[in-house]
């Protein structure tokens, strides 16, 4: 796996630093940056980049530029717990324990960072999907029971059983499917994408997702055009962003009429990467815009059984934006389509990240 290299991995460590300092840091479990007297970073841990917080050579978090100023006045330890964006959109943040202190003797200052995000993120997170999960559980497992009874009832009716067999098993398939998508859903929340991140390109995930959803668009005679899109880096895990992607093109496709289009373009602006997909379906009421990304929201039950949905997709779809530092919006007008774009920031300092193109 690609991971982003330290921006100063062959620079000399600079005169007046206390002997193995770098070596003590580097088994501490915590990301470090080894700012010189002038504020500029000098040394830094693996994975800080990833957090978000040196641009340029610089700090780029302002609680972190206090606690470095008031470190500098007092030229005594600091430390405080910063809740930081996990990127320029969306609501996800990284709960972050910060440790500042002057060192050597030329004006040096350490900072430690303790990412404690995790912990509180997954017992809130754990909490509210047993609540939900034990809910829609029932019902497919309601309907497999009845439909069980139903057999033994019309044992000397074969024409009775195999309707009966044949809704036990489009019960079962639904049943395997949400198990799937909650296992997705439990395996999102789990695993913090930007701890072991490779730089990726978005245009060549989309052109993989196209590929897996292309035979269901086929049966239904949708077609699937891509405009030309350029290479667009993010920072992140290929398969939550696979699995994004896939979601939201499998649910245009099952949102539209037969002999339709469904399109897909990336594009890059100087801070991000945006992945717009757009259909010819039904549209979203007003009432319902608000909510479609909530866990097992559906906004036709009807249709979501007769489609084979979850009611998951787009909460995973979320998550993955969120957990990447970005966000996902939706257009939408009743009859005439729906327009989804998933935004993420762009990997642009790519002299600094071990560069591969998404294969």
């Amino acid at each position: 796996m690609f991971t982003p290299r330290r921006k100063s991995e062959s620079a000399p460590v600079q005169e007046g630093l206390p002997a193995g300092l770098i070596d003590l840091l580097k088994v501490v479990d915590a990301e470090y940056i080894i700012l010189t007297r002038f504020d500029v970073v000098q040394e830094n841990s693996q994975g800080i980049l990833a957090l978000g917080i040196i641009r340029d050579m610089r700090i780029a978090s302002q609680p972190i530029i206090n606690l470095v100023r008031a470190v500098r006045r007092s030229g005594k330890y600091e430390e405080e717990t910063l809740e930081l964006p996990r990127g320029p959109l969306g609501s996800g943040t990284h709960e972050l324990l910060v440790r500042v202190a002057p060192i050597g003797s030329d004006g040096s200052i350490v900072i430690l960072v303790f990412d404690d995000s995790e912990f509180a993120r997954l017992n809130s997170m754990r909490r509210d999907f047993v609540a939900n999960i034990s809910h829609e559980l029932k019902t497919p497992i309601g309907a497999l029971l009845i439909l069980a009874e139903a057999v033994l009832e019309a044992s000397d009716d074969p024409a009775a059983i195999k309707k009966f067999a044949s809704r036990m098993q489009i019960e079962a398939v639904r049943l395997s499917e949400l198990v799937q998508e909650v296992i997705n859903l439990s395996r999102l929340q789990d695993e913090d994408p930007l701890q072991d991140a490779e730089v990726l390109d978005v245009a060549v995930i989309a052109r993989a997702a196209i590929d897996e959803c292309r035979l269901s668009a086929d049966k239904r005679k949708i077609e699937i055009v891509i405009a030309d899109t350029p290479s667009c880096f993010v920072l992140g895990d290929r398969s939550q962003l696979h699995m994004a992607i896939s979601n939201l093109i499998q649910n245009a496709i099952n949102y539209s009429p037969e002999s339709t289009r469904v399109g897909v373009a990336v594009t890059c602006t100087d801070d991000l990467v945006e992945f717009t997909v757009t259909d010819q379906g039904v549209g979203i009421p007003d009432k319902d815009l608000e909510r479609i990304f909530e866990r097992f929201y559906r906004v036709d039950p009807a249709r979501s059984r007769e489609t084979g949905g979850t009611g998951l997709g787009l909460s995973i779809v979320k998550h993955v934006a969120s957990n990447h530092g970005g966000d996902i919006s939706v257009w939408s007008l009743e009859g005439q389509g729906s327009t989804f774009t998933l935004r993420l920031p762009r990997a642009k300092d790519l002299s600094s990240l071990s560069n591969e193109s998404g294969r």
